[in-house]
């Protein structure tokens, strides 16, 4: 019960966040696609936006700008190819798709776009009112990404944990509020940074020296794990402070991940955190 509610909320985070695909139901000729629109792109990898539409008769364009700039739009025709579709393991079967590239920006620079489709004699301005908008992020190595995630993973599971064993007055509470704030600070505040550094080019941008929500919403649950820890020191018996910990674990977690993260100020050059008007 402890893994599923924890992985659960991790997954939730995750999938809410603005940088997972946007997913987008079309219905074209009568056909319904299911299409999962890129919002994230590594710097070195090719930013295709994929459409898995197999009908030759329909045709597109991509259509994009620089966020929060006033570029004019540039159009990109929408061209087929056939790809290999991902699977759990490995590589799934072939599918032809229409698409086109995105023009790479600089680390957490960002394009909005939207697409344009036709049969010839209807047209379709999908998201035209509402883009999507795409970041672009620095090549993170994956023996720091991985333990990054693992560790992370393992602080929800032990404060959940914990939370557990401070309702219903166990001895072990303390053994894994002590797991759950190594295992929040080697993720979150030693791990979390070096992810940023080489994602964006900063170690660190909250509290005091900018406004990211991912920092500041690690670093403050780490502040209420700690006062836990010295509050079970002082007190075995203390079932508030677990709890109270646990609360405002939770209560991150359900901030989408990524929100108010780091952008790029095309007119300054200057990375910049924290929600925009």
């Amino acid at each position: 019960m402890t893994i599923i509610i924890a992985l659960s909320t991790m997954v939730y985070q995750r999938l809410t966040g603005p940088t997972y695909p946007k997913k987008v139901e079309l219905s074209l000729n009568d056909t319904v696609y299911q299409l999962n629109l890129l919002r994230s792109n590594e710097i070195g990898t090719p930013c295709e936006i994929r459409l898995p539409i197999a009908d030759k008769n329909i045709t597109g364009n991509l259509i994009y700008k620089r966020y929060n700039t006033n570029d004019s739009l540039t159009t990109l025709k929408m061209n087929r190819k056939m790809v290999n579709e991902k699977a759990f393991f490995g590589e799934g079967p072939e599918i032809e798709v229409l698409y086109a590239t995105l023009p790479e920006q600089p680390a957490a620079g960002k394009i909005e776009y939207f697409i344009e489709l036709s049969d010839g004699e209807e047209i379709i301005e999908l998201l035209k009112d509402n883009p999507v908008v795409l970041r672009f992020k620095g090549y993170v190595p994956r023996y720091i990404l991985t333990p990054h995630i693992i560790f992370m993973i393992l602080s929800l599971i032990f404060g959940v944990r914990a939370g557990i064993e401070a309702i219903f007055s166990r001895k072990r509470t303390l053994r894994y509020v002590t797991i759950t704030l190594i295992s929040l600070g080697i993720g979150g505040l030693f791990l979390g940074p070096v992810v940023q550094f080489n994602a964006f080019g900063e170690y660190w941008t909250g509290w005091p020296f900018g406004s990211d929500w991912t920092d500041n919403k690690t670093l403050f649950a780490f502040i209420f794990w700690i006062v836990a820890f010295f509050q079970l020191r002082k007190n075995p018996k203390n079932r508030l402070w677990p709890l109270i910990a646990l609360t405002v674990l939770f209560s991150v977690y359900l901030i989408p991940h990524s929100m108010g993260g780091s952008e790029l100020n095309p007119e300054t050059g200057q990375i910049e955190t924290g929600l925009k008007k």
